[in-house]
């Protein structure tokens, strides 16, 4: 990560707006910052690794972080992306000394970094509060998964796919159009596919009206994915 941002207005504007913070009164978020310093990543650029100290959980206050796993023959299993607003690593706060799985820039993104040790100690003399909302958002993001795990037993690879690009889309009537946030071998990961299922999935989805150039999605028809 590059050097130690300084905080500014539009910092602490995306640290309000994270997950994390958005069931706590100021007098508490004003505590947790207290705790966090802000960094630039680029794209690549390792957060930290599995089996690392525990030292810091993060948000994302812009752009994206892949979390994964590697086994000892080098292979590699996705388990997250992370995009504006979530949080990773905060699990530790309650117990772990180590991280669990990788994390990685996925493309030029801001986190706000959060000393583990600084953060457990303040929870312990402010009533609870900062505790109640930190497991709040650890609540959210199990249901988020448990969620995901559902999405992934229940629907077929080119549904997953066209779930997907209907949320990216909601709004929009046909034709429908948007840019994909990330590169396609990292949405593979999230939607739990290897890239050249994901380029299956796109080749059927092709007879569907759906058009792929590079990182832009054209949709013909928002009822037939829906049908799907």
């Amino acid at each position: 990560m590059n050097r130690t941002l300084l905080l500014n207005e539009r910092k602490k504007t995306l640290f309000v707006e994270t997950k994390l913070t958005a069931n706590m009164d100021m007098a508490t978020m004003n505590k947790l910052m207290e705790c966090a310093t802000f960094a630039n990543c680029y794209p690549r650029d390792v957060v930290f690794r599995q089996g690392d100290p525990a030292t810091h959980f993060y948000s994302v206050l812009s752009g994206y972080v892949r979390l994964y796993r590697q086994n000892s023959e080098g292979r590699e299993a996705d388990i997250r992306v992370c995009g504006p607003g979530d949080s990773f690593a905060d699990d530790l706060i309650f117990g772990g000394d180590t991280y669990e799985y990788h994390a990685q820039a996925a493309d030029k993104a801001m986190l706000a970094r959060y000393d583990i040790n600084r953060v457990r100690n303040a929870s312990l003399v402010d009533d609870g509060m900062l505790a109640r909302a930190i497991a709040g958002s650890l609540a959210g993001q199990l249901q988020e998964t448990m969620d995901c795990i559902a999405n992934d037993r229940l629907n077929t690879a080119v549904q997953r796919v066209a779930l997907y690009l209907l949320e990216q889309a909601e709004g929009q009537e046909s034709p429908a159009s948007f840019r994909l946030s990330f590169q396609k071998s990292l949405l593979a990961g999230k939607l739990g596919l290897a890239p050249e299922a994901l380029s299956r999935a796109f080749a059927t989805l092709k007879g569907l009206g759906v058009h792929v150039h590079g990182r832009i999605i054209e949709i013909e028809d928002m009822d037939a994915l829906r049908a799907l």
